[in-house]
């Protein structure tokens, strides 16, 4: 059993409020869950102390027995100083240059090199003379 620590939400339509929880992965998202661990309020500013209410020492508990947070959760422990922050990619490959487009670069980058080359040589040749 693969336990994940997630958010449940709660609230009504357009004004969400989540619950903290330990749950088994294969329960739905606000099903079953086997122990709560705190809220978190997405409407209140970063700055307020009620946005992000956790029993730290039961979230410390739950991932030392290998419970695995999900990606939004870690990042919160992260500005909490709970667990290491993920990974993240500064540009996906999806978003990355295609092979012209890397072609074309490439061949500004080389035209810009003997531009600076050749007004280099000029600046040469006038200093000599």
């Amino acid at each position: 059993m693969t336990v994940r620590i997630r958010l449940s939400r709660g609230g009504s339509k357009k004004h969400p409020y989540y619950r903290v929880v330990a749950a088994d992965q294969r329960a739905p998202r606000d099903g079953r869950f086997i122990e709560k661990l705190g809220s978190y309020n997405p409407l209140l500013p970063q700055d307020h102390q009620e946005r992000l209410v956790l029993d730290v020492e039961k979230v410390k508990a739950w991932l030392a027995k290998g419970a695995q947070p999900t990606e939004r959760l870690q990042k919160l422990f992260a500005n909490l100083g709970i667990c290491a922050a993920p990974a993240t990619r500064n540009q996906p490959k999806k978003s990355a240059p295609k092979a012209k487009a890397l072609e074309r670069i490439k061949e500004k980058e080389e035209k810009a090199k003997a531009a600076a080359e050749a007004a280099a040589a000029a600046a040469a040749e006038t200093a000599e003379a």
